[in-house]
């Protein structure tokens, strides 16, 4: 009996012991967990199991420095912004201290593994400023492959003109990016991806964009214009080549029809074709060529501008066919031989005038024309044009002589009536030597008359001195320049 009496008194000191003991474990946990947080527990992931506060704002502060925002880019480019680049650093607002004092310590063998997980908005400050240097150095801002957005382009494929795709590229919108990092931060986010969050910068238009394709339908119809110039012995025209080479390629516009371009087509066709004021070949009556000089006031002139403006308009509108140029000059026949079959023909060493109707000689009579030996020659080796039609005038310059027929055609002088002159003078050819007009072409009133009446304005009057020379001496007198006078007597 005393043998189990001591097993029993031993075995119940060792209960007692470690009651006692355990007593005393419980006692120092309640104690421990009062300024420790419960082992295994998290404050928005960050293990802070056994930690004071203290301590685990310390962790906080490590794993903030720790942070990482990935940025995913386009072409499979990455960059990285950690909590250091930026400064990232935890700001104490006792949070911490109030998660650990709202922990009961009385309840932490309750929590030997699994501690308490804890999410809570917790205060941190970072340098914004930073963010420049930051962003700055980035592969999506620092990168020798970024390529700017291309708009979708009008381009011409040899046939028609299409619409090529527009290139988005990879050039990122700053602010929207930057704003887009700080949100981010803020979030407390470990990713953004750049393409989702649409920061980079777009093209203004796009292949589908109705625009840009109604551009290039509206210049695709330019190209089946087809305008004709006729020019008697010359023709011009402007189709789909020329018209190509009339485009200029625009930025913004794609392609645009260039005035200039037309109005240098325009010019080449005046400079190919104007006959004013030009050297002209003739044949005489006698059947001679001669080669008259330039500087009269016949032929055809396009007006530039006008044509230009014209044409310009034409295949804007697409109006295809046939056109005139628009001349500010224009002579009876548009071949190279301008002059035509309807002219007079003076020559002032024979003093011979002769008059032609539809190539059938109607008048041939002799002339006086200006005074050599006063400088007042008759001015000749040119085509002129018929400046105007009168009959019964007068000419108060020369004593207010009146004549019934008047044809000028260059400056002052003109085809006239001369009753004043005899027969003997007009069959003398050396009259006007000394004794000849100021500058006109005195004309036997039958022949004048005649002359009057199958002329008009705009008619050719083509004055050479010689078959051989065609330019004789030209005014050098004042009274040359004078209106008709009644010529000595």
């Amino acid at each position: 009996m005393k043998k189990l009496s001591k097993n029993l008194v031993s075995m119940l000191f060792l209960l007692v012991l470690l009651i006692l003991v355990l007593i005393g474990i419980y006692a120092f946990g309640i104690y421990h967990f009062k300024t420790h947080f419960y082992n295994n527990s998290t404050i928005n992931g960050v293990n802070v199991g056994e930690m004071t506060a203290d301590e685990a704002k310390y962790a906080i502060q490590n794993q903030m420095r720790k942070y990482t925002i990935t940025c995913k880019e386009r072409n499979n480019v990455t960059d990285k912004i950690t909590g250091d680049q930026i400064y990232l650093t935890y700001k104490d607002d006792g949070s911490v201290e109030k998660l650990l004092d709202a922990q009961d310590s009385r309840f932490w063998i309750f929590h030997i593994t699994l501690g308490k997980k804890y999410d809570i908005p917790l205060g941190y400050t970072y340098d914004q400023s930073s963010l420049d240097d930051v962003m700055k150095n980035m592969k999506g801002f620092s990168s020798s492959d970024i390529q700017a957005p291309e708009d979708a382009k009008i381009v011409d494929d040899g046939s028609s003109f299409t619409v090529s795709e527009s290139v988005q590229g990879n050039t990122l919108d700053y602010n929207k990016t930057k704003k887009a990092i700080i949100q981010a931060i803020e979030n407390h986010e470990t990713e953004l991806d750049f393409d989702k969050l649409d920061l980079y910068e777009k093209p203004d238009e796009n292949a589908d964009s109705a625009d840009i394709q109604e551009k290039a339908a509206d210049i695709n119809k330019l190209l089946n214009v087809n305008i004709t110039y006729n020019l008697a012995d010359k023709e011009f025209t402007i189709d789909s080549s020329n018209i190509r080479d009339f485009l200029t390629e625009d930025d913004k516009e794609g392609y645009t029809l260039s005035k200039d371009k037309v109005a240098e087509w325009v010019k080449n066709m005046a400079y190919e074709t104007d006959t004013y004021g030009l050297s002209h070949k003739f044949r005489t009556t006698s059947g001679k060529e001669i080669q008259l000089t330039g500087g009269g006031d016949y032929g055809w002139c396009i007006y530039q501008e006008e044509t230009t403006n014209d044409l310009y308009n034409a295949i804007l509108k697409g109006e295809s066919g046939e056109r005139k140029p628009i001349y500010l000059y224009s002579a009876l026949d548009r071949g190279a031989n301008d002059i035509g079959d309807t002219y007079v023909e003076i020559c002032i060493t024979k003093q011979e005038m002769w008059c032609y109707k539809d190539g059938t000689l109607v008048v041939d009579t002799p002339v006086i024309t200006g005074n050599h030996s006063l400088g007042e020659d008759t001015p000749s080796g040119s085509v002129y044009a018929i400046d105007g039609k009168e009959s019964n005038t007068t000419f108060p310059e020369a004593h207010n002589v009146k004549i019934s027929y008047w044809l000028p055609f260059v400056d002052s002088c003109g085809i006239h009536d001369a009753y004043w002159r005899t027969d003997a003078q007009f069959n003398n050819k050396s009259t006007y030597l000394t004794n000849g007009s100021n500058g006109c072409i005195n004309t036997p009133k039958d022949a004048a008359a005649k002359i009057y009446d199958v002329m008009d304005v705009g008619y050719p009057v083509v004055v050479y001195y010689s078959e051989d020379q065609p330019v004789g001496p030209q005014p050098t007198s004042a009274n040359a320049s004078a209106n008709v006078s009644a010529g000595s007597q």
